[in-house]
């Protein structure tokens, strides 16, 4: 690799024995990593290095989110229980378990002064916890869908929540109440990130766009243009000077005043879970599989400002109130004395709260670290041996691009490097047989395998063609009906003669569309959907299963409360109120259909992996039809 790159691959290695959920960089020094999997586990790394340093058990659900503290003494992770564990990684000890929220965590975020800790979840709750009382103190509730990510302010006064709503949220801690709400996105916010100097709110979205947002006016202060793919994270640079968006195999350099996209790299991450930055360098870090991949990107040679851009430094002897560069006023970030106590005293609480976070024992012996590398682990997180970003070389390119390699992980399977040889394979059971060779003549003997003519393999296949052909043959014409009539405009009549065709492959594709159309959903739709949802959530297939509970998602949070209020309070009989009772009619068919599917969902609820979670997410939805 060309020494001149921009960009460059730094690693890959095996992280888990199975899937990797989540994973999370330093953001102190930039230079180590924190992995959450299937398998229960979260795993310590150093940036750069292939080995597990340190391996922590405990939890009874797979992980599905992780944080470093401030310090990067601490980690939190969450799983897909909704439960919460805090490590003290220099002690290698557990410091508390907290329990409260109903479904996975989605995010994780550690109050300035490091003795608090917000969660957000699919339960669509925001919990703030104190670390050291062991408790939930508030719970902030608002959303109407999962939380996506979580930040508190550098001066620990708000939270700011972007949520799977297309919403995104600010709570003041003192008043214990939401204080804004910004709704110009038209997807799912998937991440959000506070200036770090500045009273300045940036936000990323599946919509393929940032926002940047004024904390004085709450004003929209820029938007960027919509962007190749959807924005999976971003991160200001430390000094404030611009911000990075990682998106889909790509990553760029956005400014805001005014919103544009400074500098572009085309990156082979995949789907970039984090980034960070560390000695003019960023890294970016992504998983697959059981796989995690780190990137690194030559801050040096990226263009990180542009004309008219106004620097962003913080005064030495700030004003009152303090001011910056651009006129916008900067946080006071600087930890006052006794903060704990006054910190503490100042967040609105909820006493009534507390009993709920009932905390699994502290001395269970599940709750293990495992210190699979000694030196490592001292060299990273003990005394004052730790990782000193200032003293921290930047990372060189490796003269060939790294390969995943797989001794770390003690429970993964390692497959020999001479892959000519099977693995405790019979290959005669895999190679296609003749019909009088599938029967050997004396029985104790195997059968004897003959190869088959180019001839005959070339028919074999043409003959699975055919067949795939003709299915998605029939598929298309299908489709062309349905589009025939949708582009005419009766959206009904169509969705009528596809639920008539009686091809789930027909209804999933037609779905997808209309999850992607919220304003053409009506109670009508819902009559004649809910039944094919609930066939679909039956499928064999992960994939119509997932379509079908978007579908769901978006009847529940857009008509739940109408079906409710009408179904309880039907009208009294001998009006002449016929809109109504029409639409009585409608939302008693449509309850009947989703508690139907309510017993479907409650069985399902217990499966593994990501349907499991939305099966659980469903439940609760389902649920607020009888509150």
């Amino acid at each position: 690799m060309a020494a001149t790159k921009r960009a460059w691959k730094l690693q890959e290695f095996v992280a888990h024995g199975s899937n990797v959920n989540c994973l999370a960089l330093g953001y102190k020094s930039g230079r180590v990593m924190v992995t959450g999997g299937e398998d229960k586990k979260v795993n310590m790394w150093a940036v750069g290095k292939p080995n597990c340093i340190m391996s922590l058990s405990g939890h009874t659900s797979p992980v599905e989110c992780v944080r470093f503290g401030n310090a990067e003494e601490l980690v939190v992770a969450g799983s897909q229980s909704g439960s919460l564990k805090i490590w003290d990684l220099e002690a290698a000890k557990i410091v508390r378990t907290l329990t409260g929220h109903k479904s996975n965590i989605r995010s994780l975020d550690f109050h300035p002064y490091g003795e608090f800790v917000a969660s957000g979840s699919m339960d669509t709750n925001i919990k703030l916890w104190d670390v050291r009382r062991k408790g939930c103190i508030f719970t902030y509730k608002g959303h109407t869908d999962a939380v996506n990510c979580i930040r508190f302010s550098p001066d620990g006064r708000w939270i700011a929540s972007a949520g799977e709503d297309s919403s995104l949220k600010m709570w003041d801690l003192t008043a214990g109440k939401m204080i804004q709400e910004f709704k110009d996105h038209t997807g799912p916010v998937t991440g959000v990130e506070f200036h770090p100097n500045e009273f300045l709110l940036a936000s990323g979205s599946a919509d393929r766009t940032v926002k940047f947002w004024d904390l004085e006016t709450f004003q929209l202060v820029s938007s960027t243009g919509a962007e190749s793919g959807a924005i999976r994270c971003i991160f200001f640079h430390p000094d404030g000077k611009c911000l990075f968006g990682g998106s889909q195999d790509a990553l760029r350099v956005f400014a805001w005043e005014p919103g544009r996209c400074l500098d572009a790299f085309s990156m082979g991450w995949g789907k970039v879970a984090d980034i960070s930055v560390a000695s003019s360098q960023l890294i970016g870090a992504s998983f697959s599989q059981t796989n995690v991949s780190v990137y690194i990107v030559d801050l040096n040679r990226a263009q990180m400002s542009g004309p008219g851009m106004v620097s962003q430094p913080v005064p030495a002897e700030p004003v009152k109130p303090p001011m910056s560069a651009s006129g916008r006023r900067t946080f006071i970030t600087e930890r006052p004395p006794t903060s704990s106590t006054k910190k503490a005293s100042e967040m609105k609480t909820e006493p009534e709260e507390e009993p709920t976070a009932s905390n699994e024992p502290e001395d269970d012996s599940s709750n293990v670290a495992q210190i699979e590398n000694p030196d490592d682990y001292r060299e990273v997180f003990q005394g004052r041996t730790k990782i000193d970003q200032s003293k921290a070389k930047p990372y060189k390119q490796p003269a060939k691009e790294p390969k995943a390699k797989q001794e770390p992980v003690k429970p993964a399977t390692i497959v020999p490097a001479d892959r000519n040889k099977p693995a405790d394979l019979n290959l005669a059971e895999f190679l296609p047989k003749r019909p009088d060779s599938a029967v050997s003549a004396d029985p104790r003997r195997p059968p004897v395998v003959q190869e088959q003519s180019e001839e005959e393999v070339l028919s074999s296949v043409h003959k699975g063609h055919e067949s795939m052909c003709a299915v998605l043959g029939n598929r298309h014409r299908n489709l062309e009906i349905v589009r025939a009539l949708w582009t005419s405009g009766d959206i009904k009549t169509s969705v009528d003669s596809a639920v008539g065709m009686k091809d789930l492959s027909v209804m999933v594709d037609l779905l997808n569309v209309l999850i992607l159309k919220h304003s053409l959903w009506t109670l009508d739709l819902c009559t004649v959907l809910l039944p094919q949802i609930q066939e679909l959530l039956s499928s064999k297939y992960e994939s119509y299963c997932h379509t079908a509970c978007n579908a769901l998602k978006i009847v529940l949070r857009s008509f739940s409360s109408i079906i409710k209020t009408n179904v309880q309070a039907p009208p009294a009989g001998g009006g002449v109120d016929i809109s109504r009772e029409e639409r009585y009619k409608k939302c008693k068919v449509c309850h009947g259909h989703l508690m139907s599917i309510r017993g479907l969902v409650e069985k399902k609820q217990s499966m593994s992996g990501k349907l499991g979670s939305t099966f659980r997410e469903l439940q609760i939805m389902l649920n607020g039809l009888d509150d």
